[in-house]
């Protein structure tokens, strides 16, 4: 490189912030902890249920609380970003889900844990897309925003998993309790950014009126579907709550396209999701995500289950998905985002991951950890790191800034959906299977010995057809990012306030 081209490359984009690299700083810590959030609850969930007195039947609302007001609440906190200001909504999202974290620490009995849990959702339905949609309209050079989206997508990808390791380590050592505190000290650190760091565009703002009808359809819509999923999870796909759920769901929501395809200043102008490229992505990504929270599921029953491991064994045993989510998506994914097209990096990354499913359906009772699970998890995260980076970097690209929000909004709403699907689908599909297993063979064992490893076969078999499930679904994410997306690769353009790329190639920073 010529000393002329060397100082271009260092020398900011015209108009970008000076201080975005520390904005991204404080953007991913905020992320982290909403992330962290869905999995490290979990580990503590037994504990906690025994210091609080709940019963078996109403442990779930601890998990379902939180879901139900995050997932249901998710456009909304988009499109209050675009027009409140996303500076502003970020830092009252890290402020309640503090306050919230709080409350749900210091609970002394099951309401009081209800409603801390249902605070976090409320709350960090307005942080997750602020936080996407800031990075969103500050990063709009390609290879800065590649890189800025590889940090966000590998914390988005790989938080699940750091939350198991994090949150068996406080529970066993600490206290479940500080499950919850552990969030307190993040966003703190975070505040402090997003008030001194943190500056949005002036042009980003969306000036409209908030459309409440389409906010009222799409909340109710929205929690409608993740209750009928959380449900069928714990009851049955046709029990009479389960299927009014899903019909009252479906009623909500297509009401709500009318609705949008009508109104001066929708919550989400249908634009965003009819778009081809960010159609193929909202699908190809809530089907992946499907499969990851399915064998998050599985995978953690299998090593703790069956093998034996401690919470915090089980933690540590994620880790190498969590070092291959961080390779594919600061690493592979940015450095090629500018050589290929994103249906590229998005399909073979899926393809990557769906090898990864393929090699754990041989799992079985005594499968090496080296040998099976290590492998399995390492193609996994590399192949979902790339995807998420490509993925969540074309889902809010082109987009108008001042419709950042509720773009960011619906990438979480398909990861929101795609784990309540991918757990209570895949979990029915296992337990069906195993439980077909174990009536198929239990009439020839009388050995009490052979009774139990039986029904420890039966188990993993279970996991082993479910995986099948989750490897066919990224498989079919990948058809759809291959066929269905036909984005250009980046080649260093800016993004324009009409959501426009300007194909003249920009000046790019060198890190």
């Amino acid at each position: 490189m010529t000393s002329q081209n060397a100082a271009l490359d260092k020398t900011p984009p015209l108009g970008a912030d000076p201080r975005r690299w520390q904005a991204l700083f404080y953007i991913a810590l905020a992320q982290l902890m909403v992330v962290l959030d869905g999995t490290i609850v979990n580990i503590a969930l037994p504990t906690a249920q025994e210091d609080l007195g709940i019963s078996a039947g109403n442990r779930q609302w601890v998990i379902t609380a939180y879901a139900l007001a995050f997932g249901g609440l998710l456009l909304f906190g988009g499109r209050i970003a675009d027009l409140w200001g996303r500076q502003r909504t970020f830092i009252t999202g890290l402020v309640g889900f503090a306050l919230a974290s709080g409350l749900g620490g210091a609970a002394q009995n099951e309401l009081m844990m209800y409603g801390a849990r249902a605070l976090q959702g409320v709350f960090g339905a307005l942080l997750a897309p602020a936080a996407l949609s800031l990075l969103t309209v500050m990063f709009t050079d390609a290879r800065e925003r590649a890189k800025a989206f590889g940090v966000f997508g590998a914390i988005s990808g790989a938080g699940a998993a750091v939350g198991l390791l994090l949150g068996g380590a406080l529970t066993e050592y600490l206290d479940w309790r500080w499950t919850f505190y552990v969030n307190v000290p993040f966003a703190v650190v975070a505040i402090v950014g997003a008030v001194t760091v943190i500056r949005e565009p002036a042009e980003a703002r969306n000036r409209s009126t908030l459309d409440v009808p389409g906010v009222l359809l799409a909340t109710l819509g929205l929690v409608a579907l993740v209750y009928g999923f959380s449900r069928a999870e714990h009851e049955d796909w046709t029990e009479t709550w389960t299927v009014a759920s899903f019909v009252a769901s479906a009623v909500l929501l297509i009401t709500f396209v009318l609705v949008e395809s009508r109104v001066k200043a929708p919550l989400l102008p249908l634009r965003v999701v009819t778009d081809r490229n960010r159609g193929g992505t909202y699908l190809a990504f809530g089907l992946s995500v499907i499969a990851m929270f399915g064998l998050f599921l599985f995978l953690t029953l299998y090593l703790q289950m069956i093998r034996g491991y401690s919470p915090v064994e089980t933690g540590l045993a994620f880790l190498p998905m969590v070092v291959g989510m961080v390779i594919g998506s600061t690493q592979i994914a940015p450095r090629l985002t500018t050589r290929f097209a994103p249906r590229y990096l998005m399909g073979s990354g899926l393809v990557v991951a769906s090898l990864g499913m393929l090699w754990l359906t041989q799992l079985d009772l005594d499968s090496s950890y080296a040998g099976v699970i290590l492998p399995a998890q390492l193609l996994l995260g590399l192949g979902m790191g790339t995807n998420f980076m490509a993925g969540m970097s074309l889902a809010t690209s082109g987009v108008r800034p001042t419709d950042a929000g509720v773009a960011s909004a619906m990438v979480n709403t398909a990861q929101q959906i795609g784990g309540a699907i991918g757990t209570a689908l895949l979990n029915t599909i296992a337990a069906s299977a195993s439980s077909g297993y174990l009536a198929s063979r239990i009439a020839g064992t009388s050995n009490e010995a052979e009774q139990l490893r039986l029904g420890l076969e039966s188990e993993v078999h279970g996991y082993s057809v479910a995986i099948w499930w989750a490897f066919a679904i990224v498989a079919t994410a990948a058809v759809i990012a291959f066929t269905l997306i036909n984005a250009p690769r980046s080649q260093g353009q800016m993004v324009t306030g009409d959501g426009e790329a300007d194909q003249q190639p920009a000046p790019v920073m060198a890190h």
